[in-house]
């Protein structure tokens, strides 16, 4: 993600030695962590599970050959200023409590995976290149990807089955603005073990990854343009509560068709309370989401898109109404698997698209 707001050597650490802080506030019940400043939360990156996952991304990089190595620092959210070519990752990351708190608000944990998390910092750092070489300004950048200083729209209507973009985040997310595009193209080129010249074989993406492919040759040793490694918006220095926090980002997001699920989760699950010490129908969800995506018949890349999408809202919506399994597993399973579909292609059928490829 990009934003306007103003503005080492590879480790050889195992991820699990990595110890995190056991601060005070580690152990406030949700109600009173809320009431603290983020600014006193007192995280800092280094020392936490961020960094080995920062340095398996420049790992990554050294492998390719890039000099350049995106700065990393703990904010509010995900993002790359447009003014520091560096990473900003959110601050739940850096410690397990925050995580099952921001699991509680939000209904999940943006990049609470290592995969999920690598797969989010390749795309930031696709958006750090971006800014520290001046990429946008290239006429062939402008001609492949449009033009980066075009404005952000507040929405955008995604074409699951257009092939003039790579697939790596959720949402199409490539297709939402220039540097986006840019940013998820580099994403999948750096991605270790992405054959991604047969993947996007016959694909017009094809031509964006092999310019990036030869744009990352040409910029491999010279140093940054953009030399600034200020952090934008650090924690240091936000003085908002995790209350605060966690109001404005519901604002800002549009929750309301979660409702559409709530009627066909409701007939499979319940939520009486004498099924309150049941299994949760989230864990469920998760657990038999390899099976559920084989009896939807997600057969085209797009219609699997889509049942990924609505797989994780389901789930999400059924930890917010904390529904309970209740009945044999196995009916359940076929039951989900009908509701996920019809889900799934009114989804499609929403954006009044086809779903032939």
């Amino acid at each position: 993600m990009r934003t306007s707001r103003p503005a080492r050597r590879l480790s050889a650490v195992h991820p699990s030695r990595i110890r995190p802080r056991r601060p005070a506030w580690a152990r406030l019940a949700d109600e009173d962590l809320l009431d603290l400043r983020l600014c006193d939360l007192g995280l800092i990156l280094e020392g936490t599970v961020l960094e080995a996952r920062r340095d398996q991304l420049y790992g990554e990089l050294e492998q390719r050959g890039l000099r350049f190595r995106p700065h990393c620092w703990l904010s509010d959210e995900w993002f790359s200023p447009t003014t520091t070519p560096g990473i900003a990752v959110p601050f739940y990351l850096a410690h397990p409590r925050l995580m099952r708190l921001e699991a509680r608000q939000m209904g999940e944990v943006e990049g609470g995976t290592q995969a999920w998390c690598m797969q989010l910092l390749r795309h930031e750092a696709g958006h750090a290149f971006e800014s520290a070489y001046r990429l946008g300004r290239r006429t062939r950048w402008q001609r492949t990807f449009g033009q980066a200083s075009s404005p952000y729209p507040d929405t955008y209507t995604p074409r699951p089955s257009s092939r003039n973009f790579v697939l790596h985040l959720d949402w199409w997310y490539a297709q939402s603005h220039p540097s986006e595009d840019f940013a998820e193209t580099f994403a999948v080129w750096l991605t270790p073990g992405c054959k991604w010249r047969k993947r996007y074989e016959a694909w017009p993406a094809l031509r964006k990854l092999e310019y990036v492919d030869h744009l990352m040759g040409e910029i491999a040793r010279p140093p940054a343009v953009v030399r600034s490694r200020a952090p934008v918006a650090p924690l240091r220095e936000l003085r908002t509560t995790l209350r605060e926090h966690y109001e404005r980002r519901w604002s800002r997001y549009e929750v309301g068709y979660r409702a559409c699920y709530d009627l066909g989760l409701r007939r499979l699950f319940s939520s009486a309370a004498k099924q309150s010490g049941r299994r949760a129908a989230s864990a469920f969800l998760r657990h038999t989401a390899p099976e559920l995506r084989r009896l939807t018949g997600a057969e085209t890349t797009e219609r699997s898109y889509a049942v990924n999408i609505v797989l994780k809202d389901m789930i999400t919506r059924c930890r917010e109404l904390d529904l309970r399994v209740s009945g044999s597993p196995e009916v359940l399973k076929r039951e989900a698997a009908t509701l996920l579909a019809i889900h799934a292609e009114e989804y499609l059928q929403s954006l009044d698209l086809c779903l032939a490829v």
